[in-house]
């Protein structure tokens, strides 16, 4: 899913290309796509796009009268640029925008089309799509450390909640734990201070460096490669590959259709985090250190 520096590039992208513009006309190919019915996806036709903006992992098209248009990509949701009147895709093309400079065509690689297309009028019918979450990168670390502390979860979680901080996922919160070198399950109500400070810094740092890392690699042109697994991540997609910073073997969680990629020798004192499905594996057996988890699936093999 495109997180916070992914979808920051599309939005700058975006109002390089179509802020200021007329959109001429909609094309839509998946009756599931819009989520709303009042108003109509064609009161925005003909209309100037006046500014394009960031909702959490939402980016939010907004034209004269109040109206807002709100993209929600998920997973498989991705944005494309290509000259006027481009056909969309016929396997995965959802809709298509018209400008008079080019056409945006909505793409989604996956047999659950779980993109959204809402239209809303007024600020507030748009606030009710914010989750919520506070903006890392624009809050305090004293807001910061409030945030975390207000329910008690594990890091993944709240990381990932978009009710606690906006824009984080599964990708970048899996980079930032490996930077603040911290358990994915240690509870948020056991952190200190200094620990609470230094996951802030982590935070920024990761966010920071990634979205400038997406800017440089897109320029003045439009991102054609947005993907949550890069080789230049540390730890996230990264599962049996050894950590660029001290060599262990990155391992994974996997749990309720998500996971967690974390390094054992940075995050977790060397010890494993047990694993549901392979720990089923092993008849429950659960090793404590990653060379006694090798040593165990040699075994299970032969």
């Amino acid at each position: 899913m495109p997180e916070l520096p992914d979808v920051t590039v599309y939005v700058e992208a975006l109002e390089r290309h179509i802020q200021g513009r007329e959109l001429t006309g909609i094309r839509l190919r998946s009756p599931f796509l819009v989520r709303s019915f009042d108003p109509p996806l064609r009161t925005i036709e003909g209309r100037v796009l006046k500014a394009v903006s960031r909702l959490g992992k939402r980016i939010v098209f907004a034209f004269d009268e109040a109206l807002f248009l709100i993209l929600h990509l998920m997973i498989a949701g991705r944005l494309r640029w290509r000259p006027p009147g481009a056909k969309t895709p016929g396997r995965n093309g959802l809709a298509a925008f018209d400008f008079s400079n080019g056409t945006l065509l909505l793409t989604e690689a996956s047999s659950k089309k779980r993109a959204s297309l809402y239209l809303v009028r007024g600020k507030e019918a748009l606030a009710e799509h914010d989750p919520g979450g506070i903006e890392v990168l624009e809050c305090s670390s004293e807001s910061f450390a409030t945030a975390l502390r207000r329910e008690n979860h594990t890091l993944k979680r709240a990381l990932t909640d978009p009710r606690i901080l906006s824009g984080i996922g599964n990708a970048y919160s899996d980079e930032i734990l490996h930077r603040a070198r911290m358990s994915p399950f240690k509870p948020t109500q056991n952190l200190s201070e200094q620990e609470l400070r230094h996951l802030f810094e982590s935070t920024c740092a990761v966010l920071r460096e990634w979205t400038e890392r997406l800017r440089g690699e897109v320029g003045e042109g439009f991102p054609e490669k947005v993907t949550a697994f890069r080789s230049e991540m540390s730890v996230h997609g990264r599962f049996g590959r050894p950590c660029p910073v001290c060599g262990t073997k990155v391992q994974r969680l996997v749990y309720t259709g998500s996971e967690a990629n974390y390094c054992p020798g940075c995050q977790t004192g060397g010890r494993l985090l047990a694993d549901r499905a392979l720990s089923r594996l092993l008849k429950g057996d659960w090793p404590k250190t990653v060379e006694e988890l090798e040593a165990r699936k040699r075994l299970q093999s032969s």
